[in-house]
């Protein structure tokens, strides 16, 4: 599954997602601080999709939010959108 997250509050605009069975293939921020948002990436690539969200879900940055928080919060988004109703 393909996510594409239209961020808010963070220095990122988006942030696209790849999730395969519940594990976090591939992450891309749109804008943001080229060197945090591509460690960000890397370190939860191969992640299962609820360890990233217990580990990155709010932490802030400049205000109550930030590219991590941000990432919890689509990933969130997705794992609601692939339960059957």
């Amino acid at each position: 599954m393909k996510v594409s997250y239209k961020t808010s509050g963070s220095c990122a605009s988006r942030i696209d997602i790849e999730i395969e069975d519940g594990v976090i293939v591939s992450t891309h921020f749109v804008d943001g601080c080229a060197g945090n948002t591509q460690a960000v990436a890397a370190l939860v690539r191969g992640m299962a999709v609820t360890e990233a969200i217990e580990r990155l879900k709010g932490i802030a940055c400049q205000g109550d939010t930030s590219c991590p928080d941000q990432l919890a919060r689509a990933l969130e988004q997705a794992q609601c959108s692939t339960i059957p109703s």
